[in-house]
């Protein structure tokens, strides 16, 4: 069976849905990372800050206090079912693009690496491994890069690729 470049054949209407969820994917995920920078400033030390703490920082701007059992658990939960959901559909997706064949396999199992050295990484910081924080900064941002090239391909696909132009 070929998968590849069957996205752009697919109808009109499907491809429009298919740009209509990745904009409205890209919202979700782009305010979430606007979000870890304003928790983090996008810092080793805010991402240190930001599950362990800050209380012994006198003139700390916002008091922040280590995460609880509870909470690190509930935000690795949530966040490595949901992201593992999001970069499942996308890789499905990128399945069907015309990518590079490497491209596409990249995309398609990368991402879960890192959701997995992102989240699982967050638990190990917090267990006091604070190394690890340059381990999560990495994977957060080959994470980003995947889900930008996967929405990149899967749009030019839907809307501007020559067969999409056609339909």
């Amino acid at each position: 069976m070929q998968i590849p470049g069957v996205l752009s054949q697919w109808p009109k209407e499907l491809r429009f849905m298919v740009s209509a969820f990745v904009l409205t994917l890209s919202i979700g995920f782009y305010t979430g990372l606007n979000f870890v920078d304003k928790t983090t400033s996008l810092k080793s030390s805010g991402i240190v800050e930001n599950y362990l703490g800050n209380e012994d920082v006198e003139d700390a701007e916002t008091m922040k206090f280590k995460k609880s059992h509870k909470e690190i658990l509930t935000l690795i939960h949530n966040h490595i079912l949901s992201m593992s959901i999001i970069f499942l559909i996308l890789g499905g997706l990128v399945a069907c693009t015309s990518a590079p064949k490497r491209w596409r396999l990249v995309l398609m199992i990368e991402p879960f690496l890192s959701i997995v050295l992102t989240f699982g990484g967050i638990y190990i910081l917090w267990k006091g491994v604070l190394w690890f924080k340059y381990i999560i900064m990495l994977s957060g941002l080959f994470m980003t890069l995947s889900f930008l090239l996967a929405t990149f391909f899967i749009v030019k696909d839907c809307l501007f690729s020559k067969a999409a132009q056609t339909r």
